[in-house]
């Protein structure tokens, strides 16, 4: 497996355990609530109904996110190689690997740092059609690409 294979492997597992823990939170509401109904009355049992839809609401929408950012991340063919910079590219630009595809949290694998950024983020959109040895800058920081897988 190819070094960007992982990175794209540990984002689609980190992407995916989201989207279970979003689930079975939502499923222990939806319980909870049903259990709730049956036992209690009156305006403190409204109101904690009123604040578990609210809470599910939340949930639900951040699932939505996390099944949209599964499906980009799904679309990307991690073997696949250009000369310019597409979603999908690995991006070395001063030393830092950049993974242009959806916003996530930094990882590390094999002992360096990688950073997932959306194609539509600042950074992300100077990327884009770019080839090895565009440089620019982006608030007072110029950048090199070096390389790109």
């Amino acid at each position: 497996m190819t070094f960007k294979q992982k990175i794209h492997s540990h984002y689609l597992q980190m992407v995916q355990d989201r989207i279970d823990v979003f689930r079975d939170m939502i499923s222990a509401l939806t319980e909870d609530s049903k259990n709730d109904a049956k036992g209690s009355a009156g305006d403190k049992h409204e109101t904690a109904l009123s604040m578990m839809h609210i809470e599910q609401e939340k949930l639900t929408n951040k699932l939505k996110e996390g099944i949209a950012q599964k499906a980009i991340l799904d679309k990307i063919d991690a073997l696949k190689t250009t000369e310019n910079i597409i979603s999908g590219s690995l991006v070395k630009a001063n030393g830092i690997y950049l993974y242009v595809s959806v916003a996530l949290p930094k990882i590390n694998i094999e002992g360096t740092n990688v950073i997932a950024l959306s194609p539509q983020s600042p950074l992300g959109a100077h990327l884009m059609g770019n080839k090895i040895g565009f440089t620019f800058e982006i608030n007072g920081t110029k950048y090199l690409i070096q390389e790109i897988s």
